[in-house]
């Protein structure tokens, strides 16, 4: 059986053939230590710190803003823990939205129960955040805001400077979930304009369990891991020096490559859209129709259920954007938040390219896709 053509890179990335080839030597002769002073030591940490250079580049920060996590997932409770903690004596408010990853909503939920006050703010009908909600949000007791830079489901990319604006010269701190951005759009963090922001490793060709958390100077947070005192303190334990390297080659690679990158994964994404148009005109494409990510594509099959077109279409993968358990259809919470109507939403596909995605297999996935609504719609 051939292997389906994979249109899910916003689940995750295969690793860059050049990311595998520079960790190798990590893996063998290279296995030293990174704390210890002699010589199997010194290659090790010389090598964490090429990496913390290469995920600075990409960001437009320095190294020492740069720490080191397991992933996306711990860089975001670091984070909003993190302030939580430090600034509770400032204020115990936090505003977020409606739409963030579940590495937001649970920590803030978890939040809730030690005595702060979450606000979540809602959306429009693209995904964009409400900028006037937000501003009315802010009150004297707030000390973070955390705002996704772009949304996994759907790709709408969020105008983090003008929330930037909008705080002003106030003691808030500006978090952002950049798991899905960084590799695919720039995230300079200077002209974001952000405090913290969060990377996923295995979003953008690394492997899984490495990301990394961009703090700016003068932002203090507590120690996140007790322990010998690894990455300035904030995090102990003896550094994943396999993954780092691996993560540092990524970023790297998206560095030379990110306008190359972005254009080709756009092109393979509008034109599976097209191909889909033309022969399935009632379909809906969710997202802003430009401020979104280049590679992704969240479509919505009129009266049709998601799981029923995956189940059918065994040629290619991609992501639903509903569930269909025991009778009862679970809807995303972002596309609820988006107002999509049930009849939409409960056959909401995604699909999203990448850097290894070619116009042959998206000319043979709208083929197979368009085949797989067509058969369902008559049966």
């Amino acid at each position: 059986m051939d292997r389906p053509i994979y249109l899910d890179y916003n689940a995750t990335t295969p690793l860059a053939p050049e990311v595998i080839e520079e960790m190798i030597p990590f893996m063998k002769e290279h296995f030293g230590n990174p704390s210890s002073s002699h010589y199997y030591g010194r290659e090790p940490k010389k090598a964490i710190e090429v990496a913390r250079e290469r995920v600075a580049k990409l960001l437009n920060c320095s190294p020492e803003e740069i720490i080191f996590t397991s992933g996306g997932t711990e860089s975001n409770n670091h984070a909003l823990r993190g302030i939580a903690e430090s600034c509770r004596e400032k204020g115990n408010h936090i505003i977020t939205t409606a739409i963030e990853h579940h590495a937001i909503i649970e920590p803030c939920l978890y939040l809730m129960k030690q005595g702060f006050e979450i606000s979540f703010l809602k959306v429009d009908r693209y995904g964009v955040v409400d900028l006037d909600q937000l501003a009315r949000e802010i009150r004297p007791e707030t000390i973070l805001i955390s705002v996704m830079h772009a949304n996994n489901e759907v790709g709408t990319v969020q105008p983090l400077s003008d929330i930037k604006e909008i705080i002003g010269d106030r003691d808030i701190i500006l978090h952002t979930d950049a798991a899905q951005s960084v590799g695919k759009i720039p995230t300079d963090v200077e002209k974001l304009r952000v405090d913290l922001l969060s990377v996923a490793g295995h979003k953008l060709y690394a492997p899984k369990g490495i990301g990394a958390l961009y703090v700016r100077k003068g932002v203090k947070l507590p120690k996140f891991i007790h322990g010998a005192g690894q990455e300035r303190g904030l995090r102990a334990g003896t550094e994943n020096v396999i993954e780092i390297v691996g993560l540092g080659k990524a970023c790297e690679l998206a560095a030379d490559n990110l306008e190359d990158n972005s254009n080709n994964m756009k092109k393979t994404r509008d034109l599976l859209a097209e191909k889909l148009l033309e022969s399935l005109p009632q379909i809906k494409i969710n997202g802003h129709p430009s401020q979104r990510l280049p590679n992704t594509l969240s479509i919505s099959f009129p009266g049709l259920e998601a799981n029923r077109i995956l189940d059918r279409l065994t040629s290619v993968a991609a992501s639903a954007g509903a569930a269909c358990h025991s009778n009862e259809i679970k809807i995303s919470h972002v596309l609820d938040a988006m107002g999509i109507p049930i009849e939409y939403a409960k056959g909401t596909l995604r699909f999203s390219t990448g850097i290894f995605t070619t116009t042959e297999q998206v000319l043979q996935a709208s083929e197979d896709i368009i085949r797989a609504v067509k058969t369902i719609a008559n049966d």
